[in-house]
């Protein structure tokens, strides 16, 4: 399942596992990384939330954007490598 997860996601998980430099990896940073990721997706919700009951269309803008940095690092913290969750706290 994992495998077919990682093939699907490719396309987000390739830039951040790719590249050969060095990097320090912890573990902590891929549990952070994930409620990382959590809380940007709750506040994409919260952000729907709003604009829904504002029936304001410009909350759409923030809740795209939320949703899509949760998402990718829900996707790395996941189902991404060590060089990844490295790479996208920039560790060297």
């Amino acid at each position: 399942m994992r495998a077919l997860l990682r093939k699907l996601f490719a396309p987000v998980l390739n830039p951040f596992e790719s590249g050969s430099d060095e990097y320090v990896y912890r573990s902590s940073h891929r549990k952070i990384l994930i409620a990382l990721g959590l809380l940007f997706l709750l506040l994409s919700s919260g952000c729907l939330f709003a604009s829904i009951t504002a029936e304001a269309t410009a909350g759409l803008l923030p809740t795209t954007v939320f949703f899509v940095v949760g998402s990718v690092c829900e996707i790395v913290g996941w189902l991404g490598n060590e060089r990844a969750v490295a790479r996208i706290w920039k560790s060297r």
